[in-house]
């Protein structure tokens, strides 16, 4: 039996993720492990709501740091371009350097790089402050879910551990939002920032008490450098590309120029995969079926789910007028209906399988966006907003914990590093798309709409000439916008039924495996 810090690692090809760990419940104490999943979901936390809590705060940095209106878009793509791009190499880190030593020195370079990004004195020390959190982030991410991975081998225990997690990943963006407004409304944009500090510190701390020891896999070859450069500076184009299309246009050269040179460094990535005998990314993980499906929902969801917190924040202060605080409050349903849900996902997919708890959160989404596009001048956040904030939530806590499961199902120990960062650069490579796609959307259908509603000012935005003219046009650009978020649920719906499946029995052989394995 293994010490009670460590978590026994096997590494023969052929070891599940089951048997690799399945001392776990044994050898670590039900109640530490517990308080280990608050401190990942604390850690996990931060990274998510690190990439909306600014959003609000955003117009006053702006002043503060002299800003222009062309550079604010960095203060969020500084951010995701690196998270997103560096996931990969964060997750085979984590397999053979240690998930928990990963996840602590995730943490520390998050606190500094907080730190440095909360005290900034100018735009470019507070973009390599975004910057930094976003390497970081991409560090600590992958660690943190695959530390659950082997510490909850029991699918029920799993799945109550998954809804937790889901909850947080969920969840964080709209409480990034309200803790944006407040932070700024009561003390300055700068403790947007500067709260991660303290919050990754006690996480660190927490960590090294409770979190268990993993054994790194042994590694028998190299890195796979050629494959890290190649998918990091692939994603990072696309990603930059989407960025650069809703700044300068789709058919811009230079957004021409990233989506082809990301699309030929991902090509080339795939064919260093195959023939390296160490990969950075096994295709073997994204090519089951199931599994497949599980990371192409993954990247789905945020598309939509990302522009939506960010129209809404327009919405509510702009043309609702409401502070920065009464913004984020507005969204506070949300949370709020995603973790009850993901808690009775919980209970759930032992019973039912991860497939029709997808479907049906799907299908809630589809409804939630669809009548979120219906929005008008005359709306109000009660009869309107709340609902679909509701649906929304609801469906997106029993896609969550489905899809992790799904996404993590049967994989080997020393691939659940990587596994792991595959789900997260999913869902931040599809929000960092969808929230440059829509942009662009609600850009041009605002300026076909505008018309003599608007002229151009000084700096170069939009001036309303109409007021009333102008609020319809933007709250129609929103609704297009939205109307566009139930066709990637659609999408997603799509992808479930085909693509996934796994039913409860699968679930259930693995927990038998565990057993077996440990008796």
């Amino acid at each position: 039996m293994a010490s009670p810090d460590t978590v026994i690692s096997q590494d023969s090809p052929d070891s599940g993720l089951a048997k690799d760990s399945a001392a776990a419940p044994k050898s670590t104490g039900d109640s530490r492990r517990w308080w280990a999943l608050g401190i990942i979901a604390l850690a996990q936390l931060m990274v998510v709501l690190d990439a909306s809590i600014i959003t609000i705060a955003l117009p006053y940095a702006q002043v503060d740091l002299d800003i222009s209106d062309a550079n604010r878009q960095w203060a969020l793509t500084a951010y995701t371009l690196m998270f997103g791009g560096l996931l990969l190499l964060g997750g085979r880190m984590a397999d053979y350097l240690g998930r928990r030593r990963m996840f602590l020195i995730g943490l520390a370079g998050f606190a500094a790089s907080s730190a440095m990004a909360g005290f900034a004195w100018d735009a470019m020390s507070f973009f390599a402050g975004r910057a930094l959190q976003g390497v970081f982030a991409a560090i600590l991410a992958p660690a943190a879910l695959s530390l659950i991975t082997v510490t909850f081998t029991e699918h029920r225990e799993r799945a109550r551990a998954f809804a937790v997690y889901a909850a947080v990943s969920g969840g964080g963006a709209a409480i990034g939002l309200i803790a944006g407004g407040a932070l700024t409304e009561y003390l300055s944009w700068r403790w947007t920032m500067l709260v991660n500090t303290p919050i990754a510190i006690i996480a660190a701390i927490g960590g090294l008490w409770l979190v268990i020891r993993d054994i790194p896999t042994k590694r028998t070859g190299g890195y796979d450098l050629p494959g890290a450069i190649t998918v990091t500076l692939g994603l990072i184009s696309i990603v930059y590309a989407f960025t650069k299309a809703a700044e300068s246009g789709w058919g811009a050269s230079s957004t021409i120029f990233f989506f082809v040179a990301g699309a030929v460094l991902l090509a080339v990535f795939v064919a260093i995969e195959m023939r390296t005998s160490n990969p950075l990314l096994p295709l073997r993980i994204p090519g089951e079926l199931n599994r497949g499906g599980a990371y192409l929902v993954a990247f789905i969801i945020p598309t939509a789910m990302f522009a939506m917190f960010l129209f809404l924040s327009y919405y509510f202060q702009n043309t609702l007028g409401e502070t920065p605080l009464r913004a984020g409050v507005l969204f506070l349903p949300f949370p709020i209906a995603l973790i009850v849900s993901a808690g009775a996902a919980s209970s759930l997919l032992p019973r039912f399988g991860p497939r029709p708890l997808m479907i049906a959160g799907t299908i809630s989404g589809v409804l939630g966006y669809l009548y979120l596009a219906q929005l008008d001048s005359d709306s109000s956040w009660v009869a309107h907003v709340l609902p679909s904030e509701l649906l929304i939530a609801l469906g997106m806590g029993l896609v969550f914990v489905s899809m992790q499961a799904v996404a993590l199902h049967r994989i080997d120990v020393k691939d659940s590093g990587v596994a792991s960062a595959l789900v997260n650069t999913a869902q931040q490579v599809g929000g960092s798309v969808g929230v440059a796609l829509l942009s662009t959307i609600v850009a041009q259908v605002f300026s076909n709409d505008s018309g003599s509603a608007t002229r151009i000012g000084e700096d170069g935005n939009p001036v309303p000439v109409d007021p009333e003219a102008f609020i319809s046009a933007s709250i129609h650009s929103y609704d297009v916008a939205f109307y566009w978020g139930a066709g990637f649920m659609a999408l997603a719906l799509a992808v479930t039924v085909f693509m996934i499946r796994m039913n409860r029995h699968a679930l259930g052989d693995e927990t038998q495996n565990a057993a077996a394995v440990a008796a």
